[in-house]
């Protein structure tokens, strides 16, 4: 008999959560309801699914409105009318229209108007007007013939006691502050749950009202099968036709992958390919193909990674270079009969290259079938202070303390206690929808089946619930991700081959397995600019564990999670690295199955694995096992099923109860945090194909690192590597520099996006502007053919763009405000009268220092070029050894200059906090710092800077670093420009 029921999910309105509607309903004896979250139905599917769990019948409907105005609440009489309703707001939010006060023409939809806003003559055969408790005797003088088009409305918005959070909610929702809300902008104070009985008594004089309501209610019904696949169902528009070609195109991908007579690819093959029929997912690898297919069409560089990697179809398809029979990966880990989750392919696509995707995927695949995955952003920690704090008018200082001191004894005030109270009560509530960071859904059913479409930004319908609704309900998504490193190895090739001729290949990365010059640039972490191998962390990895082969690298790919180095585990595998003969196996099924990695289960296959080989569970329960206990599996029945069979099993194998317990608590404990061995594979793949490029080519590839605006670090780290890898860094010059850097040779040329303050428009001009009309011959000259102003030409000077006119940066800048500081009128007049600029002021000879240079770079580009920040020092010292040497002083107290890179935080079991830095020297060359609490107190890292630090030289498995004692700025020169 409820009507109207909002959830949290009606955001920055609403209080309760799908479960707190549902125990609401069961408290207060209703057992029929509609979710009318306000202009959206982000939310209904699950509802209804959480209501047929509780043994409710749960509808779908949704309140239109505009801006604060209830305009009419649509109900949806059966999915046809769920999708009308979703195809009205979508329409509406892809057009950005107003939600007029008289709701459109629907079919299987009924639709109910507030009390006031529409006359009873003129409603429609399923229209109504709804009537609140609160509004009862404004009808009594009615004619009875009035009665039968009145429903009972009887809003439900938030708990008793959650009126002022209501309230608060929107408050911030309009931006002011709470004491400026207006009545129009709430709910009423009776929109809680009120109980079937009182709700039956207050409308005991109206019985017409309660027979319309119980009657509009039992026309309506929601029928969905949650379990059907709701992807779209076929390639071709035929399962047999999408059979016979992923088949077609297996077999043409198995000549280039295996041998021809490989029997055990062959059975594997076959068996993935049954299982992919069987489970209707031909459909799903045949449009994976298809996008990976469109993409090598365009050259465009492309990486399968996730549980994907796991299937051999999908190597023979070129979806993903991994092999899964040379890394024992298993098929059940992708797919398998007792999946109850879809699985998806995750695609790497160039950071720049991904929207042109995007609109092959849209395009071909057509609008009402194809969206983008939705989410949903929350109120989390620190934003909900500070969204509290600015409703209630405290000033950011304010605001700022009671975020960053809580307990600081000023936050102890009214308003304060007051903000701190709902702090709990807001954590993770619905704040905004949001987009899925890649994921797209192609249905075979318009996607206004499920949700009404909203259209960000970016233009592309993007469904309103989360991947988690939409897995319950039947779909996999496809994940076309994007990331930097796969634009820095295609922007490479391309650069190598302008610079040098050669055309070069990435293709095939198995031959970078084998390659000694490859193997002793990973051993010794020369790795600044691949992808996933260059943090700090990971290169001290690679350097402990010696890693000089894919598989190693693999399995770094893997321990370096931080669920593995907690518990020891890390530490662990690399002694068993070192030492084989530490290994101890609990079982002769370890060794067996985990050799590879010394007895230690580093990846999610490893789980499964021992499951399967030791505890007699098939490979399908051994999946679902892994899922359950990494937190991915909702059914606890299931788990303690799979808990029963595995025990009975060991028992009827003889194995010793203590054994299996432990090697069941192993797993468990393994699950939740390890990594999927096909996801490290295929971070290795790229990895060694961008290992591959800075061995060979170095320059051009860090040059591509610069242009794809680099990785873990910033362009003073990749400008300082190609520098020791022998590259000349040059600053940008109007007569050789384009947008971004360029190579010519071993020199590299900075573009001129590197410019801080430099106009986007005339940075891009530039280079178009020389290549049409040939070199630039002086400021006039430039001035004209650009439109450059006096800001900008003045930028370009003082960074040396003009440095191949032999002239002085400062003579310049006297020519440069000769010619642009006249009036602004005259020079719209034309700028040919610059030309008849011949007499130039005679200036007397200027004084210049590099260090103004230097300093100029620092404002201009934010650090050193043409030197180092060395070179801004007052002392020449440097310290007692270089990076390079540092195991030489193991155990001894050294000093050391560092130029600072990067730190990271640490929070200890005490609640304290240290840090471990990352620094260069004067030769370029890393070394790495460990700071305890006590130093770190004492003597902070604040920021960028030279610092001359003093501590103990320490080594673990090999790799260096300083345990700090002391540190501190060193002083710079001052900058001349100033004096």
């Amino acid at each position: 008999m409820l009507l109207n029921l909002h959830s949290n999910y009606s955001l920055r309105y609403g209080t309760m959560s799908l479960d707190d509607l549902i125990a609401g309903m069961m408290a207060t004896g209703h057992d029929s309801a509609v979710l009318t979250d306000i202009n959206n139905s982000s939310a209904s599917i699950h509802f209804i699914q959480k209501g047929r769990k509780a043994g409710l019948n749960m509808l779908a409907g949704m309140e239109l409105r505009q801006g604060d105005e209830l305009r009419f609440i649509a109900i949806a009489k059966n999915t046809e009318g769920f999708r009308e309703i979703n195809e009205y707001r979508t329409h509406a939010n892809q057009h950005e229209l107003s939600i007029p006060k008289r709701a459109p023409e629907f079919r299987n939809v009924f639709v109910i108007y507030p009390f006031g806003s529409i006359a009873v003559s003129q409603l429609r055969d399923y229209e109504y007007i709804g009537l609140r408790p609160s509004e009862r005797n404004l009808i009594v003088l009615e004619p009875k013939t009035n009665y039968e088009r009145y429903v009972i409305l009887a809003p439900v918005s938030y708990k008793s006691a959650d009126y002022k959070l209501h309230c608060q909610l929107r408050a911030i929702d309009h931006n002011i502050l709470y004491s400026q809300l207006e009545k129009s902008q709430v709910a009423p104070k009776d929109e809680v749950f009120i109980t079937r009985v009182k709700l039956l008594e207050l409308y005991q004089q109206f019985p017409q009202l309660i027979a319309n309501t119980n009657r509009l209610m039992g026309q309506c019904s929601f029928d969905m099968d949650f379990k059907k696949i709701k992807n779209k169902e076929t390639f071709t528009g035929a399962r047999y036709s999408d059979k016979e070609l992923l088949l077609l195109y297996t077999r043409d991908g198995f000549i280039n992958r295996y041998q021809k007579h490989d029997k055990i690819a062959q059975e594997r093959i076959t068996k993935e390919l049954e299982i992919i029929e069987n489970l209707n997912f031909s459909s799903y690898f045949l449009i994976t193909n298809d996008i990976c297919r469109y993409a090598k069409g365009r050259n465009f560089h492309y990486v399968g990674r996730g549980s994907g990697a796991n299937s051999a179809v999908a190597y023979c398809l070129g979806i993903t270079d991994v092999d899964p029979i040379e890394l024992n990966l298993p098929f059940e880990r992708f797919l398998n009969p007792k999946r109850q989750s879809p699985p998806d392919f995750d695609i790497d696509f160039s950071w720049n290259e991904r929207d042109d995707i995007y609109k092959y995927i849209f395009t071909k695949y057509k609008g009402p079938h194809t969206a983008l995955m939705g989410a949903m952003s929350t109120f989390k920690g620190r934003s909900i202070l500070r969204e509290l704090g600015k409703i209630y008018g405290l000033p950011k200082g304010e605001i700022d303390r009671l975020v960053h001191e809580p307990a600081n004894m000023l936050n102890k005030n009214e308003v304060a206690n007051m903000i701190l109270s709902v702090f709990n009560r807001l954590e993770d509530f619905p704040n905004q929808r949001t987009i899925h960071a890649s994921g797209v859904l192609i249905s075979e059913q318009p996607l206004t089946c499920y949700s009404a479409l909203d259209y960000p930004p970016k233009g592309l319908p993007t469904v309103q619930y989360d991947m988690y609704v939409a897995e319950d309900i039947g779909f996999e998504k496809f994940d076309i991700l994007s990331q930097r490193g796969l634009g820095h190895i295609k922007d490479c090739r391309d650069i190598v081959l302008q610079n040098t001729g050669q055309v070069i290949s990435t293709e095939s990365p198995k031959r970078f397995f084998k390659d000694p010059k490859i193997a002793e640039q990973l051993r010794n972490a020369k790795t600044i600019g691949c992808f996933y191998i260059e943090s700090p962390a990971m290169r001290q990895l690679i350097t402990k564990l010696k890693c000089d082969d894919y598989l190693t690298l693999v399995a770094a790919s893997s321990i370096i999670r931080p669920g593995v180095a907690s518990s020891g585990m890390m530490a662990e595998f690399i002694k068993r690295h070192h030492d084989p003969s530490l290994v101890q196996y609990p079982h002769p099924v370890f060794k067996e199955q985990l050799e590879e990695t010394y007895g230690v289960m580093v990846y999610q296959e490893d789980v499964m694995k021992i499951a399967n080989a030791y505890g007699g569970l098939d490979m399908a329960d051994a999946d679902v096992l892994r899922r359950m206990m990494s937190g991915k599996y909702r059914s606890k029945d299931h788990l303690v099923l799979i808990h029963d069979k595995y025990f009975a099993n060991c028992k009827a194998k003889g194995y010793p109860e203590e054994v299996s317990r432990e090697i069941w608590r192993q797993m468990e404990s393994f699950a939740g945090y390890s990594f999927n061995k096909a996801h490290s594979a295929s971070f290795a793949v790229e990895s060694y194909q961008s290992l591959f490029l800075k061995t060979y080519y170095p320059l051009e590839f860090m040059v591509s690192v610069l242009n794809n605006y680099g990785g873990f670090y910033n362009a003073k780290v990749y400008i300082n590597e190609a520098k020791v890898s022998g590259a000349t860094i040059c600053l940008p010059c109007v007569n050789t520099s384009g947008f971004q850097a360029i190579i010519q040779g071993k020199d590299i040329y900075l573009g001129f996006d590197r410019l801080l303050n430099m106009k986007e428009g005339l940075a891009h001009g530039i280079a178009p502007e020389r290549e049409r009309n040939g070199d630039y011959t002086g400021l006039e000259n430039f001035v004209i053919r650009t439109g450059a102003s006096l800001e900008q030409l003045i930028i370009l000077i003082r960074v040396g763009a003009f440095r191949f006119l032999g002239i002085g940066k400062k003579e310049l800048l006297w020519e440069a405000h000769l010619l642009l500081s006249t009036d602004k009128k005259e020079q719209s007049k034309g700028m040919v009268l610059f030309e008849s600029m011949s007499r130039k002021p005679v200036l007397p000879k200027l004084e210049h220092s590099i260090l103004e240079d230097y300093y100029d770079e620092i404002e201009l580009i934010g650090f050193v070029v043409s030197g180092s920040s060395f070179d801004l020092a007052r002392s020449e010292y440097r310290g007692e050894c270089k990076a390079k040497d540092l195991l030489k002083f193991l155990g001894r107290t050294i000093r050391i200059v560092g130029d600072f890179v990067t730190d990271k935080t640490v929070k200890t079991k005490h609640g304290t906090y240290m840090k471990f830095g990352t620094f260069f020297d004067e030769d370029g060359d890393f070394f790495d710092t460990v700071h305890f609490p006590p130093s770190l107190e004492a003597y902070p890292l604040r920021d960028w800077g030279l610092y001359l630090i003093e501590g103990k030289v320490v080594e673990e498995f090999g790799c260096p670093a300083i345990e700090v004692s002391r540190c501190g700025k060193m002083p710079l020169k001052a900058d001349p420009r100033s004096v």
